[in-house]
């Protein structure tokens, strides 16, 4: 999070005379405690500073590096995953390509007449398939699919961080989040490498905050 000036003056102003009350920081810059508001609530919220009642204000002590490192061990997949493309496992080769190209994703989610998650489709595999001699429109997706056991998944109150772990591990572009039924698992959710770039991307120049 990038502070404006007045912003770290005020950080100055708690470190040097904490607790502090807003009337006080306020005096001290020569504004108005309405004017300060804005301010006092983003370094609270974004944990520079932290407020007791009748007391005033505090500094936390925590760097900004800290502070980044604990908003991203609190962002929960839940909170960021977006709308699984699922497929059956009959559907052709050359309709899942189709698919893919329409719903703008890299990767595709198979199921079986159960709901179920059976296997996994990216570009590299439809990409594989069609450089053969074979026809695409008889060639049944869960010929050439990455199938279960052998995919990573995440749920929704795994943490975002370790599911980009599990991206880089596996050196994949997203994985599907699942939930547990009668079954198998079902397919609730998607979270891709770009999703959580633009995360972090948010988190650092401060428009999550």
């Amino acid at each position: 999070m990038e502070l404006s000036k007045r912003q770290e003056q005020i950080i100055e102003i708690v470190k040097s005379n904490g607790p502090i009350t807003g009337e006080h920081i306020a005096s001290q810059l020569n504004l108005t405690r309405a004017t300060l508001r804005p301010d006092l609530a983003i370094l609270t919220m974004a944990g520079f500073l932290d407020a007791r009642p009748r007391v005033g204000y505090y500094y936390t002590g925590k760097t900004g590096n800290e502070l980044l490192t604990e908003n991203i061990r609190r962002l929960k997949v839940q909170d960021y995953q977006s709308v699984p493309i699922v497929i059956k496992e009959h559907t052709s080769v050359y309709d899942a390509i189709s698919t893919m190209f329409l719903e703008d994703v890299g990767t595709l989610f198979v199921v079986n007449d159960e709901a179920c998650l059976i296997g996994v489709l990216s570009r590299k595999d439809l990409l594989r398939a069609s450089m053969g001699q074979q026809d695409l429109t008889v060639v049944p997706v869960h010929i050439i699919m990455t199938r279960m056991p052998n995919i990573t998944v995440c749920r929704r109150d795994d943490m975002v961080i370790d599911a980009a772990r599990k991206m880089i591990d596996k050196q994949i572009d997203g994985l599907p989040v699942v939930k547990a039924v009668e079954g198998g698992l079902e397919v609730v959710g998607r979270i891709t490498k770009t999703t959580i770039t633009n995360v972090f991307v948010e988190l650092v120049t401060g428009d999550h905050v």
